[in-house]
C-alpha cells in the first residue's frame, strides 16, 4: 500500500466513525423523550394557536416550534387539536374508576374544592398509592362542623378511627342522607366554642396544603348562622384563600342565597368561587350572571363556574326533597327518575319509594337548556363537572361524565355557541388562574408553553363527543387520543393506559 492509498483509507475510517460515533452523539443531545408533531396547538394564555411541534422532557414543555423536532418518540397529530389538560374545580371522585373516566374526558388535574375533605390527609387515599391524574382539596366545613358537633369523623378513608366511623365515599352518602331525620351536626348553631374549635380545625388543613375552604353551606342551611359564616369567610381573608360555596337554595332561583355570599366576600375582603350557577339560579340564571359581573366590578373577587348537564342527582330522602321541592324547582313527580332503571315517578310511587329505600338516587330534571346555553356562553365562566362518587360499575348514579367533551362536541362544534379557544381557556387557563395565587403549582397548568408542566390533552375536534347518558353512565368520551399527566400517556391512541399513574397531589404553598 503507498502512502496516498494509506493516506485515503485512514481517512475513510475517520469518516466513518464520525458518521456512526460522533453524528449519532449529536443527534441524541438534540433530541428529546416526547415529540408531538404536526398538531394544531392552542396556548389560551398567549394566543397561540397554529400547527407546531411540541418537544416534551422530564415531565415538562421545553420546545414548541415550527421547525422540525427530533424525539426518542414522536407521536403524529396531524389534524388534532393539542391543548393544555383540562382542570376540573368540581369533582366527587376521588377514585381509581372516577379517575379512569376523567382521563378518558381528558382530565388531568381533578380537584374536590366544594365540599372538600377533613382530614385532609385522608383525601385521595384510595388513589394515592396509584393516581393517575394530578388531584387535590379544600379542607370542608361540612366535615369539620360533623366532627365538632357530633363526633363524627367524615373521610374518603375506607378505615377511620372514629367513634362513628363511615367508610368509603362515605362523606358524600352522609351529606346526601343526614336530613332524613333532625341532626345536631346539620340543624344546630354552633356555640362560640364549638365556632373556635371549627376555626382550629380549619386552619390545620391549610397548614396541610388544603386548596381553599368547601362550604357545603345548603347542605347545612338551618344550622349555620351569620357567626359562622363571619368566621369563615374572615378566616379565608386572612389566609388569603378562596371559600368555594354552594349558597343557599331559594326557590326558583331566589337570589338572597348569591347575595349573602357576595356580601361576605365584600365584607371581608375574601375571594369567592360560586358552585355551580345554573343548579342555585335556575330561571334567573341572567340575573345571578349580572349580580357576578357587577361584584367583580366593584372589586370583589369572584369567580363562578358551570356543568353541562341539565339535572341534579340525590338520594330520594335528602333535605331538599324534605322541602316543597316541586315548589322550589318548578318541577312535578314525572320530571323526577329513578336512577336504577330511568322509571319516572308517580305521586304513589314517590311516597313508596322514600318509605322503602330512602338511600336510593334519584335524577330530578329541572335545569332549562336555555339557562345552561347561556352559563357556558358568558366569558368569565369556569367550566367543570360536578362529576359524582364512581366507586364501582354496579353502582349507577348518573355521575356528570364526560363533561368536557360534551362541551367540545355539543356546544362547540355542533351548536357554535362558543369558539374552540375560548372552551379551551375555560377549562384550563381560567381554572388555573383561580388557585395560582396561593398555590404555585397552577402557574405551569393550564398553559402550552415552554416552562408549563406536560399535562396534555390531545383530541379531534371533528370526533369528540360525550357518550355517557344518565341511564348508561359508564362510557367514555369519544374522540380525545392521546392525554399526558407530567408528561407521561395516561391515555394513548384512545387507550386507557393501565400501569401509568403519573398524577401528583396537589397542595397550596402553605404546606411545609
Amino acid at each position: 500500500m503507498n502512502r496516498i492509498t494509506f493516506r485515503r483509507t485512514i481517512i475513510r475510517y475517520c469518516f466513518a466513525f464520525f458518521l456512526f460515533a460522533v453524528v449519532p452523539c449529536a443527534l441524541a443531545e438534540d433530541s428529546y423523550q416526547l415529540v408531538l408533531h404536526g398538531g394544531r396547538v392552542i396556548d389560551p394564555e398567549t394566543a397561540l394557536d397554529a400547527v407546531l411541534n411540541v418537544a416534551i422532557q422530564d415531565g415538562e414543555i421545553v420546545e414548541v416550534s415550527e421547525h422540525s423536532l427530533i424525539g426518542i418518540e414522536t407521536i403524529d397529530v396531524t389534524g388534532k387539536i393539542v391543548s393544555p389538560g383540562f382542570i376540573d374545580l368540581h369533582t366527587h371522585s376521588p377514585t381509581p374508576l372516577g379517575q379512569d373516566y376523567q382521563a378518558l374526558d381528558g382530565v388531568t388535574t381533578a380537584l374536590e374544592l366544594e365540599i372538600g375533605a377533613y382530614p385532609l390527609a385522608d383525601y385521595g387515599e384510595h388513589i394515592a398509592a396509584k393516581p393517575r391524574l394530578n388531584y387535590g382539596s379544600s379542607v370542608g366545613h361540612f366535615s369539620i362542623r360533623m366532627r365538632v358537633k357530633m363526633g363524627l369523623e367524615i373521610s374518603h378513608a375506607a378505615n377511620i378511627a372514629s367513634p362513628k366511623p363511615i367508610g368509603l365515599l362515605g362523606y358524600w352518602t352522609a351529606i346526601r342522607s343526614f336530613f332524613t331525620t333532625p341532626s345536631e351536626g346539620t340543624r344546630e348553631r354552633a356555640s362560640d366554642n364549638e365556632r373556635a374549635s371549627m376555626k382550629t380545625l380549619l386552619e390545620q388543613g391549610l397548614d396541610a396544603g388544603a386548596l381553599g375552604i368547601g362550604v357545603g353551606l345548603d347542605y347545612v342551611s338551618e344550622g349555620v348562622d351569620e357567626a359562622e359564616l363571619d368566621m369563615l369567610f374572615d378566616l379565608a381573608a386572612v389566609r388569603e384563600v378562596p371559600v368555594f360555596i354552594h349558597i343557599r337554595r331559594g326557590v326558583n332561583g331566589d337570589s338572597s342565597g348569591l347575595k349573602e355570599a357576595l356580601e361576605q366576600a365584600r365584607r371581608s375582603g375574601a375571594s369567592v368561587h360560586i358552585c355551580h350557577i345554573t343548579h342555585n339560579a335556575m330561571r334567573n340564571t341572567s340575573l345571578f350572571l349580572q349580580m357576578i359581573k357587577d361584584a367583580q366590578d366593584s372589586g370583589v373577587d369572584v369567580t363562578t363556574e358551570v356543568l353541562p348537564f341539565n339535572a341534579g342527582s340525590a338520594t330520594i330522602s335528602a333535605a331538599v326533597f324534605q322541602r316543597d321541592w316541586r315548589t322550589i324547582f318548578d318541577i312535578d313527580y314525572s320530571d323526577v327518575e329513578w336512577a336504577a332503571t330511568g322509571e319516572r315517578f308517580t305521586e304513589s310511587m314517590w311516597k313508596e319509594y322514600q318509605e322503602e329505600y330512602p338511600q336510593g338516587q334519584v335524577i330530578h330534571h329541572y335545569v332549562k337548556e336555555e339557562w345552561t346555553q347561556q352559563a357556558i356562553a358568558d366569558p368569565a365562566v369556569i367550566i367543570v363537572s360536578d362529576l359524582l362518587p364512581m366507586e364501582s360499575l354496579d353502582k349507577k348514579v348518573a355521575p356528570h361524565n364526560g363533561a368536557f367533551s360534551k362541551i367540545l362536541g355539543k356546544y362547540v362544534r355542533d351548536e357554535g355557541l362558543i369558539d374552540l379557544p375560548t372552551a379551551i381557556a375555560k377549562m384550563t387557563l381560567m381554572p388555573a388562574q383561580r388557585l395560582e395565587h396561593f398555590a404555585p403549582a397552577f402557574k405551569k397548568k393550564g398553559r402550552l408553553q415552554v416552562g408549563a408542566d406536560a399535562d396534555i390533552t390531545i383530541f379531534d375536534p371533528h370526533a369528540i363527543q360525550n357518550r355517557a347518558t344518565y341511564q348508561d353512565p359508564y362510557q367514555g368520551s369519544a374522540g380525545i387520543s392521546h392525554v399526558l399527566v407530567n408528561g407521561e400517556f395516561v391515555v394513548k391512541n384512545g387507550e386507557l393506559q393501565e400501569n401509568s399513574y403519573p398524577g401528583e397531589r396537589l397542595l397550596s404553598a402553605t404546606e411545609d
